[in-house]
């Protein structure tokens, strides 16, 4: 058998020769550029802002939130950095319990930032449970 794949672009593709079984589902975010990312940092920023965090870990989310989008203005922001303090933010916020009130809007802009830097994202994804 002869596969002949042109371009693909997705945040899941999988291309098999005979059966494929998938448990718990696949899912997959892509980001295009730098700005795609600088506005998922935006997203998070302002879902932090509406999720009234205690008073004892706002300052440390807000710091690392102006660290991380920092990082990912650069031209070519570390993702290992970049991985470093999106796992940080997280689990802070999920400590807090953040994750109960803003759910879905915290949790977007994380797992597609997660998506955008691949395997360096899995612990921030495991950091919000998934």
């Amino acid at each position: 058998m002869v596969f002949n794949i042109g371009n693909q672009q997705g945040g899941v593709v999988n291309n098999v020769a005979g059966d494929q079984t998938v448990h718990g589902g696949q899912s997959g975010h892509l980001t295009a550029d730098g700005q795609d990312v600088r506005a998922l940092v935006g997203e998070l920023r302002a879902a932090v802002d509406r999720a009234q965090l205690p008073p004892a870990v706002a300052p440390e989310v807000r710091s690392e939130l102006d660290s991380l989008d920092a990082e990912v203005a650069r031209p070519e922001p570390d993702r290992a950095a970049v991985a470093g303090r999106l796992t940080r933010t997280t689990r802070v916020l999920a400590s807090a319990g953040a994750f109960v009130g803003a759910g879905a809007a915290l949790i977007r802009p994380i797992s597609a930032l997660a998506g955008w830097l691949g395997p360096l994202g899995l612990p921030a994804l495991h950091a919000l449970g998934a």
